[in-house]
């Protein structure tokens, strides 16, 4: 694969022709953004090398995507389990080296296809999740790195357990379930000072012993960075805004 000519090599090795225009857009947004990370890091004292740069291919067009993958881009989050299913088995196979997140919420009649898809599951945010998740993981003989999603704003419309609860379920999680609980996921309210979000998140990681933070999407996350972020999750600076139509 090359990303000067624009082509990948598909499963019967013909050349799959992308927009070698659309490369170099892609990878012009995904070095912007990744500058913008080292500044926000290099401010907060931070190694920018500690913080990762999850694509968000949440309802982009495959050629997006392929293009970020022909730019060099290896990590990926997805909300959607079967918009994942549509594309990245066939991305896996002609791409080595893909970690691919499920950053949306995961119904339970969907955790099957979810482990069987992704390597990280960032959403953990109820017992029977959980449990769910545990018992197909063991089924499949897969040890997934999980986060529980922190509904920091307390939102009745948004999934994540409330900071209150927060480390009772890690440690049923973690102690009881065996889940390989790395880290802490959150979504601020939009109308709400982010940082404020973040801290609260970083505390409870803090003190549950946990090193990841999940947090910081397009409109802010270099004050993510800034609050120790260790994975920012970026869609529509890299891919341009999502037609939903």
């Amino acid at each position: 694969m090359s990303a000067a000519t624009g082509q990948a090599v598909g499963e019967d090795g013909g050349p799959v022709a992308v927009d070698p225009h659309l490369v170099r857009q892609i990878s012009d947004n995904i070095d912007t953004i990744r500058h913008a990370i080292e500044k926000a890091a290099g401010e907060a004292e931070r190694d920018p090398a500690a913080v990762t740069l999850i694509a968000v291919g949440k309802v982009q067009p495959v050629e997006r995507v392929e293009a970020a993958l022909l730019a060099g881009q290896r990590v990926f989050g997805e909300n959607r389990v079967q918009e994942a299913k549509s594309k990245w088995p066939d991305f896996r196979s002609r791409y080595e080296g893909v970690e691919l997140h499920l950053i949306g919420p995961l119904q339970t009649n969907k955790v099957k296809e979810a482990v069987e898809l992704f390597d990280v599951i960032q959403t953990v945010d109820r017992p029977k999740l959980a449990r769910e998740l545990a018992k197909e993981m063991e089924k499949q003989g897969r040890k997934l790195a999980c986060y529980i999603q922190v509904n920091t704003g307390e939102e009745e419309q948004k999934a994540g357990v409330s900071p209150a609860e927060a480390d009772a379920f890690i440690a049923e999680c973690r102690d009881m379930l065996g889940l390989t609980v790395v880290g802490l996921m959150c979504i601020p309210p939009v109308e709400d000072n982010p940082a404020l979000h973040f801290a609260m998140l970083r505390e409870v990681a803090k003190r549950n012993g946990l090193a990841n933070l999940s947090m910081g999407m397009s409109g802010d996350f270099e004050t993510a960075v800034e609050m120790g972020a260790t994975h920012v999750r970026v869609g529509t600076a890299i891919f341009g805004a999502r037609d939903y139509d």
